[in-house]
């Protein structure tokens, strides 16, 4: 599909009109200048589509809860808040999920939005078959009674499915407008749908911005929804431009040419200082970690957990810190983030060489041993992965483990570790909601989780653990957020003591930006809140 593209106007032609209009409505120029000024972000852009049942990535978690909304959302310390929805109600089950519309809510194009948008919606990305559907896999009926109802039925108990619910897969789409468009959400979605392309150059929703244009490994433009049914945002224009490298960033923020850089790492923040840049560092819910695969076919010894348990105490995590953020991370002891129920009061693994060797002695492997490890060439959440995974080849060096390092494409990683998998790789997490569930259905090594495979627990059985399923299956019925925490902290002890999956940093996250913008925040469910900046 071929897209119109307009030749911009010279900087000086451009003020001389926006001056020439000012005077026309008898404005200042300097006023209506200012009044247009749009809200530049750089940053590494990793869209791998525009269609909210597809996209599946960082910059698609901000664009799809700016352009779409959500029935509810999450406010700054992760308590839901309305939003499409004005109220729900809950079975006390846990499986029956019923939301009022609230009834001034309205897409960009002005038409209203109706409880048939929410299960189109919805019914939609469980048909798409995404790597967003699992979370719309349990529902199992969506019923619209009347004009402002929406009545959603899940398979089973699951006390996280609100804070889902916030998550911007479940942005809600005018169907009318989505359908006209090639978009199918039944269940010959998967086939027959053929709004992609078109969701790359329109958008149908009814957040604060809409779509304006998209230009693959290049620039996203979004524009003010001059139709937003809440309070508009301050800035006419969002402005995303394609910048990979983080001091590019950093000199396009001191320059000017950028009111937002959202991948500084904290040895490129230290360039900043004394410039007029704000920057800050906050606990983000990301994590790098490690893993092992006892039943890996490159895997030449028997990985039992006291070997498994000396490669973890054998790394130390502070200095790994230090030279891989400078210090900026924390350390955390469970696959689960802090902040998140059930991540936080664990006992991180003690450094201790000497344990380590007499762990390894005590396994007959006094005289050392060889892992291979594959990981993936990449530099994530400030995080050089070369660059920790030599520190962690020293330290284990010093209790007698070589590790012999080879640096691919992620591609290339995926296949390996689904396939013959890795002895020893690391990798990385983000949250999808705010909730436990996706950590234990990833990292809890019951049988048929990602990690379980990835693990070889097909060919060694011992690695299975079926408690982590089970203790979240009771956590999502749990009748008090704190029953559910009690659980969720039982299942993280759990997924600690598989000693699979080994966590070494929650990286802090920099948020960098001009003197001039404010509101900037981090969130779980939206990433970063476009809405609520100012410039």
């Amino acid at each position: 599909m071929h897209r119109l593209k307009l030749k911009l106007p010279s900087p000086t032609v451009l003020f001389l009109s926006v001056a020439l209009s000012a005077a026309i409505l008898g404005l200042p120029a300097r006023q209506a200048s200012a009044e247009e000024k749009a809200l530049v972000i750089a940053r590494d852009m990793d869209v791998n589509s525009l269609d909210p049942a597809r996209a599946w990535c960082d910059t698609c978690q901000i664009y799809n809860t700016s352009v779409y909304e959500q029935l509810v959302t999450l406010d700054k310390d992760n308590k839901l808040q309305p939003l499409l929805a004005s109220s729900w109600t809950v079975n006390p089950e846990q499986t029956e999920f019923t939301f009022t519309l609230d009834p001034a809510a309205k897409f960009s194009d002005g038409s209203p939005v109706e409880p048939k948008d929410v299960k189109w919606s919805f019914e939609r990305l469980k048909n798409i078959k995404g790597n967003g559907a699992f979370i719309a896999d349990p529902i199992v009926s969506i019923d619209t009674p009347d004009a402002a109802t929406v009545i959603v039925k899940l398979s089973a108990p699951n006390s996280e499915f609100l804070n889902q619910v916030a998550a911007g897969f479940l942005g809600v789409i005018n169907s009318d407008v989505a359908a006209a468009n090639g978009a199918i959400a039944d269940e010959t979605a998967a086939d027959k749908d053929t709004s992609e392309n078109w969701f790359l150059t329109a958008s149908a929703g009814s957040g604060p911005f809409v779509l304006t244009s998209y230009e693959p490994n290049s620039e996203l433009r979004l524009g003010r929804n001059e139709n937003y049914w809440r309070t508009k945002p301050a800035v006419p224009e969002v402005i995303f431009r394609q910048v990979k490298d983080a001091v590019a960033q950093a000199q396009m923020l001191q320059s000017g040419a950028a009111d937002i850089a959202m991948q500084i790492d904290p040895e490129t923040a230290k360039s900043l200082e004394g410039s007029s840049a704000i920057v800050e560092r906050v606990p983000s819910y990301n994590f790098v970690y490690i893993a092992l695969s006892p039943g890996a076919k490159a895997t030449t010894i028997k990985m039992t957990p006291e070997v498994r348990e000396a490669i973890s105490i054998a790394i130390d995590r502070t200095a790994l810190i230090d030279f891989t953020l400078g210090g900026a991370g924390r350390p955390l002891a469970a696959p689960i983030p802090l902040g998140f129920p059930g991540g936080d009061g664990h006992a991180i693994p003690e450094y201790n060489p000497e344990k380590a060797k007499e762990l390894l002695a005590a396994a007959g492997l006094a005289d050392g041993f060889t892992l291979e490890s594959i990981y993936p060439d990449l530099n994530v959440y400030g995080v050089d992965f070369s660059i920790m995974m030599q520190k962690i080849q020293q330290d284990l060096s010093k209790v007698g483990i070589t590790v012999n390092l080879s640096p691919v494409p992620f591609a290339n990683w995926r296949e390996a570790a689904n396939g013959d998998h890795i002895p020893l790789t690391a990798v990385f997490f983000a949250p999808d909601f705010f909730g436990t569930s996706q950590y234990v259905d990833v990292f809890g090594m019951s049988e048929g989780t990602v990690w379980a495979k990835r693990a070889g627990g097909g060919t060694d059985a011992s690695i299975i653990n079926p408690r982590p399923l089970e203790l979240k299956a009771q956590a999502l019925a749990a009748s008090t957020p704190e029953e559910a925490e009690k659980l969720w902290s039982e299942a993280a002890t759990e997924m600690i003591n598989n000693k699979i999956i080994i966590p070494m940093v929650s990286p802090d996250l920099i948020l960098a930006y001009g003197p001039n913008v404010k509101g900037v925040r981090y969130s779980a469910c939206c990433n970063l809140p476009l809405a609520e900046i100012t410039n």
